[in-house]
This record gives structure tokens, sequence and C-alpha cells, in this order.
């Protein structure tokens, strides 16, 4: 008896022993990094940036891979259930872990069901026609909206921020949403294509996803939610400009989390490789490229944040009545 609890001792202490040592040296093997979108959103964006910045820092590759679905419950559900060991991560987006959360209690995780690891942009939201739209300016939109037209309206699906930002802005507009009909896509990148085609009447995006578009003249922009006018865009009107500055809480992000619990080395690796994207140059130019302003917060900063935006947006659905309980 005393030799078997020896024996049962002296594995438990070698596992205790070992799973630090494991932690310390991550990472060994390749990092799956899973975007809960489809090609050519913004967290698809933010995920294929840092797989082609970030090995450099870790030394290891990160695959990004598309698990769509759900507006990104069933990628951020396979994270949220997936081994904490540091080898699979989440491309986190705003609709994804703040948006749909706060609008669906009924899906599989709560917002903070996550380790958060860091924000690493923050996202200005456009409202956008298609170019070739009769809808010349925000006066124009304003003028349908308030006379009561009926119009439809795209998004990356259901409770993502390009879906409840419409209703944010009718409710500060002072505007019902019964003439207003959301056309869902799977992805952000699916839904540009959509407002291209004219095949919905307008669209808030985050500048990300649409700044190509909008130079192209594919998109006309209306508005933006930056506090001042957005420098790669500079002639589009902010909505304080418009007055309607309650519309700047319309804001898109990207942030690294894990499932819960991950181990603290690996949080600090991940804590100090972004601390390196910081002042790295070409993916500073990149994402700001994009449209983007380059964001990168502490795992308790990231935390706050999203808690923050997350009771504001809860409280609008609440009102609004657009909560699924």
């Amino acid at each position: 008896m005393h030799q078997q609890l020896m024996k049962f001792a002296a594995v438990a202490c070698a596992a205790f022993l070992a799973a630090p040592a494991v932690a310390k040296d991550y990472p060994t093997r390749p990092i799956t990094m899973v975007v809960p979108y489809g090609p050519g959103g913004a967290a698809d964006l933010s995920a294929r940036l840092i797989a082609g910045t970030a090995p450099s820092y870790l030394g290891q590759p990160i695959l990004a891979v598309n698990k769509t679905g759900a507006a990104g419950v069933i990628g951020s559900t396979f994270v949220a259930r997936s081994k904490p060991d540091g080898y699979t991560l989440l491309s986190a987006r705003v609709g994804s872990q703040m948006g749909v959360p706060a609008m669906n209690k009924t899906i599989p995780y709560k917002w903070d069901d996550f380790t958060f690891i860091g924000l690493t942009e923050t996202n200005p939201f456009v409202l956008v026609v298609a170019g070739d739209s009769k809808i010349n300016s925000f006066d124009d939109f304003k003028a349908k909206v308030k006379a009561g037209e009926s119009m439809t309206f795209g998004s990356a699906g259901v409770g993502t921020l390009l879906h409840i930002a419409t209703a944010v802005m009718a409710d500060t507009m002072s505007v019902g949403l019964d003439n207003l009909t959301h056309v869902p896509f799977k992805g952000g990148g699916k839904a540009r294509v959509a407002i291209i085609g004219g095949n919905v009447d307008f669209m808030w995006q985050n500048l990300s996803g649409v700044i190509n578009a909008i130079k192209a003249g594919q998109l006309k922009a209306l508005a933006i939610t930056t506090p001042e006018r957005f420098p790669a865009v500079s002639d589009i009107p902010t909505a304080k400009e418009l007055g309607y500055p309650d519309m700047e809480k319309i804001v898109g992000w990207s942030a690294v989390y894990g499932p819960k619990n991950l181990p603290k080395p690996v949080v600090d690796k991940w804590v100090d490789t972004l601390q390196k994207l910081k002042k790295d140059k070409a993916w500073n130019r990149m994402t700001a490229g994009l449209g983007n302003v380059v964001d990168i917060r502490s795992p308790a900063d990231t935390k706050a944040f999203v808690k923050a935006q997350y009771e504001t947006f809860d409280a609008t659905l609440k009102k609004l009545d657009l909560r699924v309980e």
C-alpha cells in the first residue's frame, strides 16, 4: 500500500512539474488560429496579418483556419471548448465575442468564456451604399429613413456588429426598424459583395472590410464613426459632424483570445509577441492600410474594454426588444 502511494505521488509530482515546463517552452509546434467568419472579412484579414508576421517572434507557424457559421458562433464555440494549451486560438471579433452574446443568450458561450490575450486593432465603421446608388449623401439617406421608406440592409449575420449597428443607428435617429429589412450573409466578405452588387440598399461595415471598394468607387461612404475624420478617407463626414455623436459607439475591433484557463506562460508569450507586433513596421503599415487603428492592449485592459461595450449594447438591445432570451 505504501509503495502504491509513493508511486502515485511520484507520478503526480512528475505531471505537476512537466505541465509548466511544456507551457514554458511554448510554442513547440504550429498554432491554429480559428477565424469564426468567412474569407475577406475583418476577422479573417486580422488573423492572416498576424499569421504572416507573428511567427518570426514566436518561432512557429500560425495556421489561420476559417470555421464559419451561425454569425461566428460555430468557430467561437470550437475554441471555447478546445484544450487550453495555446495551440488553438481565436481571431476574436466584436460580433462573435460581443454582439452575438449581447443579443442571443441561448448560444453555448458568454462574452467572457475565454482567456483574453489582447486587443490588436480597432475599426471605424462606415455607412455605405452601392457606388451607383441614387443616395449620394447622408442627407439623402436620412430623408429616406425619416420618411419611412422600405429599405434593406446587409450584415455578416444575426448579432454581428454589422447587424446591431443599424439598430443603434435607428435608435439614435429616433426612427423605427419596421421598414428596415435585415438581410444576413455568411461573413463580411459576402456582405460586401452583396452591397456592391446592389442586392441590399445599405450597410454598416468596418472600414477595413470596404476601404478598397470605397477607393475604387464600388461603394459610397456616407458617414464614419471616428471622432475626427479618418486620414485615409478624409472626405467621409463623421457621425458627430452629421449631428449623431452617439453613433461613435459603433466601433469594431479584433483581438486574440484563447480557451479559458490558458497557462500564464502561454499568455505571457503572446503578450510579448503582441508588443513586438506593435513595433513591427510592416504589420503596422498593413494594418493601417486596411483602415484599422493599431490598438494593442493588455489582457486586463482588453477584458475591461469588451465588458464596457458589451454592457452598452446589451442595454440597447434590451431597450429595443431585440434580445433572444
